[in-house]
């Protein structure tokens, strides 16, 4: 791959992206997707839900290998081309929502390595002890912000943190702030890496993390430990749904589907939730099943396909993620 190839993104239509990659995932695997295109298995995933746009350099990869045209009415963009206009617009927003910018988390760090060697080190701080929290009842908010670290969230032994999109998601990230706040009266840090096109929203108390790690939240990689959604959100219902609005504005996507039937196109939107852990598949298509909503339970992802079901899922759950909102209510064209 040359140098050039790599700043370049290759930027489908709405809804195509996933077309282009579900017709390569036919005659490949995602694990050979990932090694094609020397990414993860995580992002093949993530372009597929149109999370995130495609490397131009991967399309050309997957289409060389399957024999699959490229799609004439793509778009090819530097990979920062629209950020500072975007980044300004999107940083006006946190700016007005939350009060402040987030930061750039390489600075921090070689800030703090700075003090901790040549002070830290040698006093004792009390930055170094336990923090208390709020610790809330188990309740609707509290069900949502565990389906939120159950999607895009991770905990580790000392920090919890919310990875989003940091243009995409720049107004979802404020509600995920703020309902941290609300919760358990901690102000989040925000941390910018343009480099890597995210936002983290982070919380650094043990504290947290034990009462979190309590509720049924693991500690480390969820994936590999096959997590699940807490028993106490389960038996609730209302807590079901909370829980299932947080873990679809996070790992979910809404896209327009497209079908030609004897010289007539046909488009509606769907909705799809994608997750490696398969406890939590079943137990996410269980929830929309009890809700009355013919979910389709596929290997490594759920999607409701009829219009019915969609307009029904957003009476009843809806959304707090405006990315999905636009969506879901643009005109189909």
């Amino acid at each position: 791959m040359t140098e050039q190839s790599n700043i370049k993104r290759a930027v489908f239509p709405s809804g195509k992206q996933r077309v282009f990659l579900e017709r390569v995932g036919e005659l490949l695997s995602v694990a050979d997707m990932a090694r094609i295109s020397h990414c993860s298995e995580r992002a093949i995933r993530d372009w597929r839900r149109e999370k995130f746009s495609m490397p131009f350099v991967a399309v050309q990869a997957f289409s060389k290998r399957t024999h699959i045209s490229i799609p004439k009415d793509i778009q090819i963009q530097d990979a920062y081309a629209n950020n500072a206009k975007a980044g300004k617009m999107g940083i006006a927003a946190v700016i007005e929502k939350y009060g402040r910018i987030p930061h750039d988390e390489k600075y921090r760090k070689e800030r703090w390595r700075l003090w901790w060697e040549s002070t830290g080190r040698f006093e004792k701080n009390p930055i170094f002890e336990t923090k208390p929290i709020y610790k809330p009842r188990r309740g609707i908010e509290l069900a949502e912000f565990i389906g939120i670290m159950m999607g895009d969230g991770g905990i580790s032994k000392y920090q919890v943190v919310v990875t989003l999109h940091h243009i995409d998601d720049l107004e979802y990230a404020s509600f995920v702030a703020n309902i941290i706040e609300k919760l358990f009266k901690v102000i989040p840090s925000i941390y910018h890496s343009p480099k890597d096109s995210i936002n983290d929203i982070v919380v650094s108390r043990k504290e947290l993390v034990q009462y979190l790690h309590k509720l049924g939240l693991p500690i480390g990689n969820k994936v590999k430990q096959q997590f699940d959604i807490p028993e106490w959100i389960k038996r609730n219902e209302q807590f079901s749904i909370a829980c299932l609005r947080g873990l679809v504005d996070t790992d979910g996507s809404v896209f327009t589907h497209r079908y030609r039937v004897k010289n007539t196109q046909y488009a509606y939107k769907k909705l799809s939730f994608t997750s490696a852990s398969t406890p939590l598949l079943k137990s996410v298509h269980a929830i929309l099943r009890k809700l009355g909503l013919n979910s389709k339970l596929r290997t490594k992802d759920i999607r409701l396909e009829s219009v019915a079901d969609m307009k029904r899922y957003f009476f009843m759950v809806g959304s707090h993620n405006p990315k999905h909102l636009r969506r879901y209510k643009s005109t189909v064209g």
